[in-house]
């Protein structure tokens, strides 16, 4: 495992790479909390490319947390059709008539309060919490996995509850007070752009000098 007083570099290095490289994508711009909860639960089981139409139509047409949640179940579920995993649309609008019910139509920033959400859990949370409020909130998906086995050199299976439980316990000793959500957004990043599941571009890694799976 890195030392700890390596962290701060593995932050700088990937922070640095992120203002790079990181993808346009419109849930990107004009960051509001109700829009990195859409593209989250969107996002769930779905790729980035899929995700984007149906984003972009599903905004325009419910703007805000109170238009969801006023909005019948069958415009939800036309908006959401080929999506597939219709239960995140249903969810998704349970959640949006709790969110204005309970608080005041502004979604929660803090993790627990979000777990609490239909549809949501741990990753959901603490990517809404650290993208859209810049709460200092770990995360662990796919990607994000498939990044820490190879840096750290995890052998076991990822997906056993060891190495999850291993897995969150790097996540929330990374995960930087400032700019949380950038971190965050860039270790998916950089699972989904080089240190891919085949044939990783390992010479454009920016962690590549720490990684004991590249040594």
């Amino acid at each position: 495992m890195l030392d700890p007083a390596d962290h701060k570099q593995l932050q700088k290095r990937l922070l640095a790479w992120f203002d790079e490289h990181q993808r346009v994508l419109p849930w990107r711009k004009n960051k509001t909390p109700y829009r990195i909860w859409v593209s989250e639960i969107m996002l769930q089981q779905t790729q980035v490319a899929t995700v984007i139409p149906y984003f972009e139509r599903f905004i325009v047409e419910l703007p805000t947390v109170q238009a969801l949640a006023d909005a019948d179940e069958q415009k939800v579920l036309r908006l959401w059709q080929g999506l597939g995993y219709y239960r995140r649309a249903r969810n998704l609008r349970a959640a949006a008539k709790m969110i204005v019910k309970d608080f005041d139509s502004e979604v929660p920033a803090d993790v627990g309060t979000l777990l609490q959400l239909p549809g949501v859990g741990r990753y959901t949370a603490g990517a809404i919490a650290s993208i859209a409020h810049g709460t200092s909130a770990p995360i662990v998906d796919g990607n994000v996995a498939r990044v820490f086995a190879r840096v750290f050199h995890l052998e076991q299976a990822i997906d056993s509850p060891p190495v999850q439980k291993q897995l969150w316990s790097l996540a929330e000793a990374l995960v930087p007070s400032r700019s949380p959500g950038d971190f965050n957004q860039a270790l998916m990043e950089l699972g989904a752009l080089v240190c891919t599941p085949k044939s990783p571009s390992c010479p454009a890694c920016p962690l590549r000098k720490q990684c004991e799976a590249n040594a």
